[in-house]
């Protein structure tokens, strides 16, 4: 074998060998996959701006996104993991032949879904999205019907993606979501050119497609062989389904509830649905990075813990996790939303992206901010539960915060028609000129529900495994939280002073003034975390240090 050779089958070869280098290389590759989609989303504000047709794009989104959520994030993802981990220790062979059967099976379903949601389209989309006219809605039908190719793709790859996190070939893994926003941004430089807003859904397709081709070399080295079964009566696979219903409802459950924000913010001035999903795109990188990243590294630990029996080293592996989280995101949170306005403009602030649009989308991320914590522990939680093989309680939580978003939802929606309470945000947020700002009941909607959500998980795990692990917990959340508010206030000062000497009508000065601030904020707080020997900082250290 040459060196070429050699280079290349260590590149799809490579095995993280620990939790902490695991998360590691999820939390470097995200960052990669963030950067694109940043880029990603600047193209896109700067090319439509908070318009109707950028409102068009994210709506063509949600059917599509709707169908690969339900089967692959509601099924295969979290399913697949724990039963592939009993059968690997048991009997290879049929370890993976349960990854063809449901291949087989998965990829069957969602043709039959596909088929029913391309036909009916242009019902679907108007009952989605009640507030475009008739131009919109034939456009968001074309769109759609497009971006449908997608979730064929995905649903493969994430059968691929289940083998490599149970190998920790978590480097190829990582890598897929890269690929995906590359060929969005391929479609929004290049195909827009020829086929307007069209190539966005091309662009889509192609991600798709790139998602699914890096993965398969991985899986093939991992031992994966292509073989058609098609057999529904096999023990494995039934146990698999089993698990996948209620995880699938649940998931339904937040898709349905995405859709519902989607019809109600048709409703809103033109380009709200646009602003939602840049703000939310904004606010989700830090959930992506380490709450997400995190938690899919713990997972397959958890998962061969529960398979071995070992409470101890579960409940450890669930405390680590929880705390280096926290660790992570509860100052990024509050620095968020210090810096919100900063973030808003240096990165979606070009083209036809108006001052008007920076301020509502700040507001927007500003208030979003405060539920990244709780965002991000949340994939813990359920995946804690997965593991355990119950899928039932983490379903019908996030049924019930669901319901509890969508009252809160309409509840806000009617609350920002009076004076006094929209009165209240504008002054908060610094939106004075702006009149309707309906706009922000989502993400006040959307930050109730998640803590809602994270401590009904924390109670029913708490419930389910008796013992001690809550209060310490607890210890960390509150020594964190104390020295989080201290980094942020910091960062207000340093933002401040900074921009007394810099020119920040500028791009460069602005920059200057927010990367200058953030060190100093994060700075400060991995300061005090040394000196106080914080055990979250000393792991995270291990494991950027040792392999």
């Amino acid at each position: 074998m040459n060196l070429q050779k050699k280079k290349i089958f260590s590149f799809f070869n490579y095995e993280s060998r620990n939790f902490s280098r695991a998360a590691l290389v999820l939390v470097v590759s995200t960052i990669l996959a963030k950067i694109l989609a940043l880029i990603r989303d600047r193209i896109l504000a700067g090319l439509y701006g908070a318009s109707r047709n950028l409102d068009i794009y994210y709506t063509a989104f949600r059917i599509p996104d709707f169908l690969t959520n339900i089967l692959i994030l509601g099924a295969i993802s979290a399913a697949l993991i724990p039963v592939f981990a009993d059968l690997w220790q048991k009997d290879k062979k049929k370890a993976w032949q349960l990854c063809n059967n449901l291949l087989c099976i998965f990829l069957f379903i969602l043709l039959i879904l596909v088929i029913f949601a391309f036909i009916f389209a242009p019902q679907i989309i108007k009952i989605i999205a009640p507030g475009f006219n008739e131009h919109d809605l034939n456009l968001t039908v074309g769109l759609t019907r497009i971006m449908f190719l997608s979730p064929i793709f995905l649903v493969v790859s994430s059968v691929f993606s289940s083998v490599l996190q149970y190998f920790s070939r978590f480097l190829v893994y990582s890598l897929a979501p890269v690929l995906y926003n590359l060929g969005i941004i391929i479609g929004a430089v290049f195909f827009t050119k020829l086929w307007g807003l069209y190539g966005l859904a091309v662009g889509v397709v192609l991600g798709a497609l790139m998602h699914l081709l890096i993965q398969i070399p991985t899986a093939y080295l991992c031992g994966w062989r292509p073989q058609f079964i098609f057999n529904l009566k096999d023990k494995a696979t039934r146990t698999v389904i089993k698990l996948t219903i209620p995880r699938t409802i649940g998931f339904s459950a937040q898709q349905i509830n995405l859709i519902v924000i989607t019809a109600i913010a048709s409703t809103f001035p033109s380009g709200s649905i646009a602003i939602f999903n840049l703000a939310n795109n904004l606010q989700a990188i830090p959930v992506s990075l380490f709450g997400i990243s995190f938690a899919t590294a713990v997972f397959p630990d958890l998962s061969r813990h529960v398979s071995l029996r070992n409470k101890e080293k579960f409940i450890s592996s669930l405390k680590s996790s929880f705390s280096q989280i926290l660790f992570l995101v509860f100052p990024i949170s509050l620095l968020f939303f210090v810096f919100r306005a900063q973030i808003v403009r240096l990165i979606l602030g070009s083209g036809v992206f108006g001052w008007v649009d920076t301020r509502l989308t700040a507001a927007v991320l500003g208030i979003f901010s405060f539920s990244i914590f709780a965002q991000s522990l949340v994939p813990l939680f359920s995946r804690a539960f997965h593991s355990l093989k119950d899928t039932k309680t983490p379903m019908i939580i996030s049924i019930l915060t669901v319901i509890f978003n969508i009252i809160l939802l309409f509840l806000f929606s009617w609350l920002f028609q009076f004076d006094w309470f929209g009165n209240f945000f504008i002054d908060f947020l610094k939106l004075k000129g702006i009149n309707n700002v309906s706009v922000l009941s989502i993400p006040l909607a959307f930050l109730v529900s998640s803590v809602f959500n994270l401590i009904l998980l924390e109670f029913a795990l708490e419930k389910k495994i008796p013992n001690k692990w809550p209060q310490e917990i607890a210890k960390s959340f509150w020594r964190i939280f104390l020295v989080s508010i201290f980094c942020s206030l910091i960062g207000y000062f340093a933002l401040n002073l900074f921009g007394l000497i810099l020119n920040t009508r500028t791009f460069l000065g602005l920059f200057i003034q927010t990367a200058l601030a953030g060190f100093v904020a994060i700075l400060f707080y991995l300061g005090i975390a040394y000196f106080l020997n914080f055990p979250e900082f000393k792991e995270i250290k291990k494991g950027i240090f040792i392999n």
